[in-house]
C-alpha cells in the first residue's frame, strides 16, 4: 500500500469531492486503504486521549484512554456504516451494500485525526469536534454517493445513524469510564 497515494485519497474525501466518492462506493480496490485510514485515524484518537491522560499525571488512566480510544474509533466506524446502511436501504431504499459504505466512511472518517489534539487544554476539545463535525459532513457525500440518496434522504440517514452511534458509544464509554475509575482506584490514582 502506498502511504503518499493513501494521504492524497484522504486529501480528496476531506475536500468532499463528489467523484471521489463514487470511485471508491464501486472500486473494491479501496477496501484495505480505507480501512488502513480509520485504524491510522483511531490510533492518533488514542494518543490524543493517552497525552491527556499523562498530563493529568495518571498513567493508568492514559493507557487504559489510549487502548480505549482506539478500540471505540474502529467501533464507531463499524457502527456508523452498518447503521447508516441499515436506516438507508430500510428507509429510503439505499443502493449500497455494507462494504460500499465501509470504503467511503471509511475515509469520511479522516477528519477525526484531529483528535490527536484533544489534551491541549481548551482548544484540544474544539478541534476534536471540529474533526467530528467535518467528519460528519464527508459522511454525508460517502452515505449520497453509496446509496444514491437525495440530500434529505441522506440527512435523515446521517442524524438517525450518527444518534444511535453516539448513544453505543456512551454506553459503552460509561461502561469501560467505570471500569476505568475504579482500575484508577486500585492504583492509587
Amino acid at each position: 500500500m502506498d502511504f503518499n497515494s493513501m494521504i492524497a485519497n484522504v486529501r480528496r474525501a476531506m475536500s468532499l469531492d463528489r467523484t471521489f466518492y463514487q470511485e471508491v462506493a464501486y472500486d473494491e480496490r479501496y477496501n484495505q486503504e480505507a480501512l488502513m485510514v480509520v485504524i491510522v485515524v483511531s490510533v492518533l484518537t488514542g494518543i490524543g486521549a493517552f497525552l491527556g491522560g499523562l498530563f493529568s499525571f495518571n498513567f493508568v488512566g492514559a493507557l487504559i484512554g489510549l487502548i480505549v480510544g482506539v478500540l471505540l474509533a474502529v467501533a464507531r466506524y463499524y457502527i456508523w456504516a452498518y447503521i447508516a446502511y441499515f436506516v438507508g436501504k430500510s428507509m429510503f431504499q439505499g443502493q449500497a451494500t455494507p462494504p460500499q459504505l465501509l470504503r467511503t466512511l471509511g475515509y469520511a472518517y479522516g477528519p477525526t485525526a484531529l483528535a490527536v489534539f484533544s489534551f491541549i487544554p481548551c482548544l484540544g476539545g474544539l478541534i476534536a469536534l471540529l474533526g467530528g463535525i467535518w467528519s460528519l459532513v464527508c459522511g454525508f457525500f460517502a452515505v449520497r454517493e453509496a446509496h444514491r440518496l437525495s440530500d434529505g434522504q441522506t440527512i435523515v440517514t446521517l442524524v438517525v445513524g450518527w444518534l444511535i452511534a453516539v448513544i453505543l458509544t456512551l454506553i459503552v464509554t460509561g461502561i469501560f469510564g467505570i471500569g476505568a475509575l475504579g482500575m484508577g482506584a486500585a492504583f492509587g490514582r
